[in-house]
């Protein structure tokens, strides 16, 4: 018989990609997907467990699923993904209300532990973390007219403040075999905005040992019927002249790069285990804007290393000043157990790092909103994603906007323009780190 079996996905779209997966096989077994937990035979939480926030969330959603079971409006609660991976014994002993669960290797079991959990036995799967497999259906959650391909699974950088190789295991590529005929399908159901993810998209193919390259499947990707390709998370190193030049040249790759830097003075970055200096950030960033003028960088920022005194820490905002770079995400160092930045010396104190965070957010919003003016009378192509009955106008983004984590542009227009649709607006105002505009008849 078939079960309701809901799903609820937190962390990141590496993770929503697992989540989109356990979907297809439970719907492929004859359940019932649906993403509301309440009235549930199952729920499904897949988890993060990269930092303390992302725990903190986790367990509040536990603890939610679990008043519902105690309401009678919930029969099972199988936790997945991350935290599971990270912390299987003080979930058994903290918290009871998790009937079941699955670590970061076995979301291939998840059709066997909910069938387990409705038959009153123990559902616990924690298979080599090593053995993650990617390939095979997704139900895809995204709007229909973006969607992520995940080309490999794991991280071997081994970054002195993450736990995720612990977590995911070393990297994996997926075969370009496997990836195209993915990508294939997404763009036959109707996929215009494709996002390539990995935990760093610029080593896949180095494990396979047949010269394949992230170069060489974008290219492949870039004969496929999508209108946008998105790349997220180029590591700096890694960065090769063939692939600068894939980028620039193919009409279909987004000039918006993703680039995890962290930090800027080289001791800092020796101490992280980054292999890039200061110099060969600058170096590459100066390679790209050459390249493409119009390239918008996104980076990831970490303040409160241990370490970090006031003199690397400026290093870091007069870095920021001179390379203005258009989006950044600035985290407070978190000191992580299992990492090798927990043990460090010169811890740096939580107020500090706090108080660094936000002069770091304040300099880079300056930064932004000098891009943002920039925009004003340019027309802009926009992916429509709808229309935003609070603000009265339609909304979408612009090449320089990934999902869910940059801003928007609302504009108007005097017909209805569906989602997923591409037009082109004319910046006419800025607001909050947001466009303004009126499409372009």
């Amino acid at each position: 018989m078939g079960y309701n079996v809901a799903f609820v996905s937190l962390g990141c779209a590496k993770n929503l990609v697992n989540t989109e997966q356990m979907m297809a096989l439970c719907r492929k077994a004859g359940h019932n997907v649906t993403g509301d937990p309440e009235g549930a035979d199952v729920a499904v939480l897949n988890t993060c467990g990269f930092i303390e926030s992302a725990k903190s969330e986790a367990i509040d959603n536990i603890l939610q699923l679990a008043r519902l079971k105690e309401e009678g409006k919930l029969k099972k609660l199988l936790v997945a993904g991350c935290l599971t991976q990270r912390y299987p014994d003080d979930i058994r002993a903290e918290l009871p209300e998790v009937d079941g669960m699955l670590g970061t290797g076995s979301y291939t079991d998840v059709v066997t532990a909910v069938e387990e959990l409705m038959a009153g036995e123990k559902a616990e799967h924690f298979e080599r973390i090593d053995r993650a497999y990617d390939d095979g259906e997704r139900l895809v959650t995204t709007p229909p007219y973006t969607a992520y391909l995940k080309i490999a699974e794991g991280c071997s950088n081994g970054c002195a403040f993450c736990i995720i190789p612990k977590l995911r295991g070393r990297y994996r590529s997926r075969t370009m075999e496997h990836l195209l005929e993915e990508a294939k399908s997404l763009a036959d159901s109707g996929v215009k905005e494709l996002i390539v993810i990995a935990q760093d998209i610029t080593r896949y193919g180095q494990d396979l040992g047949d010269g394949t390259t992230l170069a060489a499947l974008l290219k492949e990707l870039c004969k496929l019927p999508f209108h946008w390709i998105r790349l997220h998370y180029l590591y700096p190193e890694a960065v090769t002249d063939e692939l600068i030049e894939v980028i620039s040249r193919e009409k279909k790759i987004v000039h918006y790069l993703d680039i995890p830097i962290q930090h800027a003075n080289d001791g800092i970055l020796q101490a992280m285990r980054r292999r890039s200096t200061r110099q060969e950030i600058e170096t590459l960033f100066a390679k790209l804007r050459k390249a493409m003028p119009d390239v918008v960088i996104r980076t990831s920022l970490i303040c409160g290393l241990p370490g970090e005194g006031e003199a690397e820490f400026e290093e870091l905002c007069e870095f920021l000043r001179e390379q203005k770079i258009q989006r950044a995400g600035v985290f407070q160092f978190s000191p992580e157990e299992g990492t090798l930045a927990e043990k460090m010396d010169n811890q740096v104190a939580p107020e500090t790092a706090q108080r660094r965070v936000e002069l770091v957010v304040d300099l880079q919003s300056r930064v932004m909103d000098a891009y943002n003016e920039e925009r004003l009378g340019t027309v802009m192509e926009v992916l429509c994603e709808g229309f935003d009955s609070q603000a009265g106008c339609f909304v979408g983004r612009t090449y320089a906007d990934s999902v869910e984590i940059d801003g928007h542009v609302y504009f108007t227009a005097a017909g209805l323009i569906p989602a997923g649709e591409f037009v082109q607006v004319r910046i006419t105002g800025v607001s909050d780190g947001d466009l303004t505009g009126e499409i372009e008849e």
